[in-house]
């Protein structure tokens, strides 16, 4: 079977590192997916905004290996225990698919590149390849008394986050509040804990660095960088 790319998701995340461990987990984070010039039909999504929520198909940016590994090691349990993978959802599987639950915003129809999806929550890397999407459906979808097995508790701490006014205002003004989420989140892997290690987080367009020690995370600078692939769509638009 072949898999088409349908569209293409642009978020503020250039990298993987800062990215949210699951979709969702910071609503405020905004997206557009741009379809691909065959399935810009507006005819495609009619009907669509009339869900609040949508699932993503999308396609994991990992390194091509040979063979088949059977167990992975989750960062929700420090990358020292092996689970089995398909008792995760660690991009290193047989097909590297990715599957989002997101908040459908706004369908806007364009001249140019035809419908435009405004999303939030997603958990996806900038001009990440969309393989399908469809629409969420709570009665189906929802399972609110599910056992979630080793993924029962989040696996993370929650951060105080020490960010100057000086530099926050560094930012868009519609960038902060999520800046601050995802850092509250603590974007950091699982298994380091060096408080004199700096980290950089890029996002929209700006990196942010920080260092950790205990439950605090202070930022120590905020730079713009260079402009992303989300910024470079909106001339078309």
């Amino acid at each position: 079977m072949e898999l088409k790319v349908i569209a293409r998701i642009h978020t503020d995340f250039p990298e993987k590192f800062g990215i949210p461990r699951q979709s969702g987990l910071v609503d405020s984070l905004k997206a557009k997916i741009i379809f691909e010039p065959e399935y810009r039909n507006p005819e495609a999504v009619k009907g669509l905004s009339g869900f609040d929520y949508i699932w993503l198909l999308w396609e994991f940016e990992v390194p091509k290996k040979e063979g088949f590994a059977a167990t992975v090691r989750p960062p929700r349990l420090g990358g020292n225990e092996r689970m089995g993978v398909f008792a995760t959802r660690s991009p290193f599987r047989p097909n590297p698919i990715g599957l989002s639950s997101v908040r459908l915003e706004r369908i806007e129809l364009t001249d140019t590149v035809g419908p435009v999806l405004y999303v939030a929550g997603a958990d996806i890397r900038d001009n990440t390849p969309i393989f399908d999407i469809k629409p969420y459906l709570k009665y189906a979808d929802a399972h609110i008394d599910a056992t979630e097995g080793f993924a029962q508790n989040p696996g993370f701490e929650e951060l105080e986050v020490d960010f100057d006014d000086e530099l926050l205002n560094k930012l868009p003004e519609d960038k902060r509040e999520s800046a601050i989420k995802l850092l509250t989140l603590d974007p950091r892997p699982s298994y380091q804990v060096d408080p004199d290690r700096q980290y950089g987080m890029c996002y929209a367009g700006y990196n942010i660095r920080f260092r950790v020690s205990g439950n605090l995370l202070k930022v120590t600078g905020v730079e713009a960088t260079a402009p992303s692939g989300e910024k470079d769509i909106k001339k078309d638009i």
